[in-house]
C-alpha cells in the first residue's frame, strides 16, 4: 500500500514591521530579522485609524510616499519585499504574520501615547499565538525612561536632563546596515503605493517640495556630509542666520528615521576628532539634539502633552478666535515680513527654518492672542518634519504654558528680530518677492518708509503689500495683560 506524501511544512519566516524607521542602516529591528538566518519580509501599515486626530499631515505624506519608494528600493538590494498594507495594524499585522507563516517579528518602538498601548496589545496577542516579538530602540539616544531625576522621576527643565542624559556615559554607537539576508520568497497581497494617494491634491502646494529635498535615505546621508563639511562650523551662531544654510537641514530625515539620531551624533562626533575647531559647535548641535530627546521625554511622560497645556493654569487663558487674523498669518499676509517669509517658506518648501518658527509662533500666540493648539495644528499639517513630540514641545515653549517655556514677559519683537537675524533682507526678499527693491533700512518695517522710498521700491502698502494686521506695541500691551489675567483668575 502507498503511503501519503507527508507535506513539507513552509521554512519559518521573520517580518520587520516599519514605522517611523524607514531605513537600512542603524535599523535593530531589520539587523536583528536578518541575523536570524530565516527568511525575512518586511510591512508598512498606514494606519490612519490608530493615529486618529494625529494621522499624517499633508507635506508629511508627501515626504512618506517617496521616503517608502527609497525604503523598497534599499530593501529590494538585500532581497527583502516591502508589503504595503492599509488598516488597522492590530488587524493588518497579524494578518500578514499568518499569511507568511512567520515564526517572528520584529519593530522599533515608537513613544506615541496612541503607540504604546496599541503595540503592547499587539505584542500580546502575537505572543499567545507563539510568535516570537522583539521591540527595539532606534529612534533615541537614551530611552525616555532611562534619564531620571534624583527622585526617580522625568525631569521637567531641558539643561538638567541634557546634563543627566550626557553624564549616562557614552552614547550608544550606530550599528551598519545588513550586507546579507535571506529575503522572503513567497507571495503576500500588497497595495499599490499610488492607490494610497498620499500626494497632495491641493492645486499647486507642493509642487516645489521636491525642488528642495530628496526623502530617503541617500538624501539624508547627503544633507548631514553637506552639513559636516561646510555647516558646521560656525554653527553656534549660523543657525540663527534663516538668510544661509546654517542648520542641518536634518528634522524630516530624522523625523521619518531615515538617519538614526546615534548616527548623526557618532558622526558629528567623529568629525570633531579630525577637525578638533568645530568642539564648540559639535556642541551646541549636540544640544539641539538633546532638545529633540527631551520633547520625546515629555510626550512619554504626559499623554497630553499635544493637546493640553502642560502648565495646567494656561487652559484658563482668554485665547482669541479671529479666523480673520488667523487666515492671515497662515498665508503670509501679516505685514510683518519676517513673520509673513517664514510662513510663505513653510508653504513653498515644507519647512521653516527654527528661528523664524519663534518668530512666527509668538507673533500668533502674543501678537495675535491665538490659541496655541491652531499653530501646532497649522504646522501639522504642512511641515515635512511634523513630529508630535517636537511639534507641541515648540509651540507649549512658544506660548509659555510648556515645560521649561519661554516666559510670558517675552514677546517676540518682529522688526528688531529680523533686523537682528536678517539684517541684509536676505530671507525677506527671497520668499516676499514684493519686498525686493526696498532698501535694508525699511525692508523689516516698510510702512515706516516715507512715501518716496516706497515709490521707488514699487510698494503700494495695502495693494502690493498689507498694512501690519495689528500693532507692535499695543498688541505687545494686550498680550501681557492676558498673561497677568492668569496670575488673578482662581
Amino acid at each position: 500500500m502507498n503511503q501519503p506524501k507527508a507535506t513539507q511544512k513552509p521554512e519559518a519566516s521573520v517580518l520587520v514591521w516599519f514605522r517611523d524607521d524607514l531605513r537600512v542602516d542603524d535599523n535593530p529591528a531589520l539587523a536583528a530579522a536578518c541575523a536570524s538566518g530565516a527568511p525575512v519580509a518586511a510591512l508598512f501599515i498606514l494606519d490612519d485609524e490608530a493615529a486618529g486626530e494625529w494621522r499624517p499631515g499633508g507635506a508629511a505624506r508627501w515626504w512618506l510616499h517617496h521616503s517608502l519608494v527609497s525604503l523598497a528600493a534599499s530593501l529590494k538590494s538585500l532581497n527583502i519585499p516591502l508589503i504595503l498594507r492599509r488598516g488597522s495594524s492590530s488587524a493588518v499585522l497579524p494578518d500578514v504574520v499568518a499569511a507568511m507563516g512567520a515564526m517572528a517579528v520584529h519593530w522599533n518602538r515608537r513613544y506615541l501615547p496612541w503607540s504604546k498601548a496599541l503595540d503592547s496589545a499587539i505584542k500580546a496577542e502575537l505572543r499567545a499565538q507563539g510568535v516570537e516579538v522583539a521591540s527595539h530602540n532606534a529612534a533615541m539616544l537614551r530611552e525616555p525612561w532611562e534619564v531620571k531625576t534624583g527622585a526617580g522621576g522625568p525631569f521637567k527643565v531641558f539643561t538638567p536632563f541634557w546634563r543627566a542624559s550626557v553624564s549616562m556615559g557614552d552614547m550608544p554607537s550606530p550599528a551598519h546596515k545588513p550586507t546579507q539576508a535571506r529575503g522572503f520568497s513567497g507571495v503576500i497581497a500588497s497595495d499599490a503605493l499610488d492607490a494610497w494617494n498620499l500626494l497632495p491634491k491641493t492645486p499647486n502646494w507642493a509642487d516645489g517640495f521636491s525642488s528642495h529635498w530628496l526623502p530617503g535615505e541617500a538624501g539624508a546621508l547627503d544633507n548631514l556630509q553637506r552639513f559636516l563639511d561646510k555647516g558646521l562650523l560656525g554653527y553656534g551662531d549660523g543657525r540663527n542666520i534663516p538668510g544661509k544654510v546654517g542648520t542641518s537641514r536634518l528634522s524630516p530625515h530624522l523625523k521619518h528615521g531615515e538617519i538614526s539620531v546615534r548616527r548623526v551624533y557618532s558622526l558629528v562626533a567623529e568629525a570633531v576628532t579630525q577637525r578638533p575647531e568645530l568642539a564648540d559647535d559639535a556642541k551646541k548641535f549636540a544640544s539641539e539634539l538633546g532638545w529633540r530627546e527631551f520633547a520625546f521625554s515629555l510626550l512619554h511622560h504626559f499623554d497630553d502633552f499635544p493637546t493640553l497645556s502642560w502648565k495646567a493654569e494656561f487652559e484658563r487663558f482668554p485665547w482669541v478666535t479671529n479666523t480673520t487674523h488667523l487666515k492671515a498669518w497662515q498665508k503670509g499676509q501679516t505685514g510683518y515680513p519676517i513673520v509673513d517669509a517664514g510662513m510663505r517658506e513653510l508653504w513653498a518648501t515644507g519647512w521653516m527654518h527654527n528661528r523664524v518658527r519663534m518668530i512666527v509662533g509668538s507673533f500668533l500666540v502674543k501678537h495675535l492672542l491665538i490659541d496655541w493648539r491652531a499653530g501646532e495644528r497649522w504646522f501639522w499639517d504642512t511641515l515635512i518634519d511634523a513630529d508630535l513630540a517636537n511639534n507641541a514641545a515648540g509651540w507649549q515653549w512658544i506660548a509659555g504654558c510648556g515645560a521649561d517655556a519661554a516666559p510670558y514677559f517675552r514677546v517676540f519683537n518682529p522688526m528688531t528680530q529680523g533686523e537682528k537675524f536678517d539684517p541684509d533682507g536676505v530671507y525677506v526678499r527671497r520668499w516676499v518677492p514684493e519686498l525686493t527693491r526696498m532698501p535694508n533700512a525699511f525692508i523689516h518695517a516698510p510702512w515706516t518708509a516715507p512715501s518716496e522710498i516706497l515709490q521707488h521700491a514699487g510698494v503700494r502698502l495695502a495693494s502690493t503689500y498689507p498694512r501690519p494686521i495689528v500693532d507692535h506695541a499695543k498688541a505687545r500691551e494686550r498680550a501681557l495683560a492676558a498673561y497677568a489675567s492668569l496670575k488673578t483668575t482662581p
